[in-house]
């Protein structure tokens, strides 16, 4: 399969949509030499191409968070200052399943608190989980990122305050699970 086609199945129809992602990610997971031209799909022009694309890659990303790795700068970059709300929720979602050096997870920090500030109420509960997320390699976090979330389970939308919730409960347990979504595996 050529990498054009990877994106033109991602083509048409609303952002409120997946399309074919679905199909898109079988056909990576099945052929990971894809990937790249799938992760290119983050940066084109179309909005609708951009979500979807989104979509898939943060699903592929759960099964393997490797495939992340050459992209480590973009995510930082490019990716985590895109203001589409798809390609953010996205976003938050695969930066915690990277190994950072303590300066990289402090911008990576950095980038999911700048998202709580952000209009999507998904987008915010997104970067909520992945803050908490994050400080399963990030222990030094862990008391900003428990301070950040009892504020915004009190002051946060419902959604977010039903997550907060959640993650509040999991700090408060005597063992921290492993990140939700990456199945106690982190790629470097």
């Amino acid at each position: 399969m050529s990498t054009l086609i990877i994106l033109r199945k991602l083509e048409g129809g609303d952002r409120r949509s997946i399309g074919r992602s679905s199909e898109v990610v079988t056909d990576v997971l099945a052929d990971p030499r894809l990937f790249g031209a799938l992760f290119a799909g983050l940066s084109v022009d179309d909005p609708v191409v951009r979500a979807r694309a989104a979509d898939a890659v943060e699903k592929i990303s759960v099964i393997h968070p490797e495939y992340l790795r050459p992209y480590r700068a973009t995510l930082v970059g490019e990716l985590a200052r895109c203001e589409q709300k798809e390609v953010r929720w996205h976003v938050a979602q695969m930066l915690p399943r990277l190994r950072w050096s303590a300066r990289e997870r402090q911008e990576v920090c950095d980038i999911l608190t700048d998202y709580l500030r952000d209009s999507s109420s998904i987008v915010k509960t997104f970067a909520m989980q992945a803050l908490a997320d994050l400080t399963t390699q990030a222990p030094e976090l862990r008391s900003a990122v428990l301070r950040q979330l009892q504020k915004l389970t009190v002051s946060g939308t419902p959604a977010m305050r039903a997550r907060g919730r959640k993650l509040l409960a999991e700090f408060s347990g005597s063992t921290r699970r492993p990140a939700r979504g990456t199945k106690g595996r982190r790629a470097g």
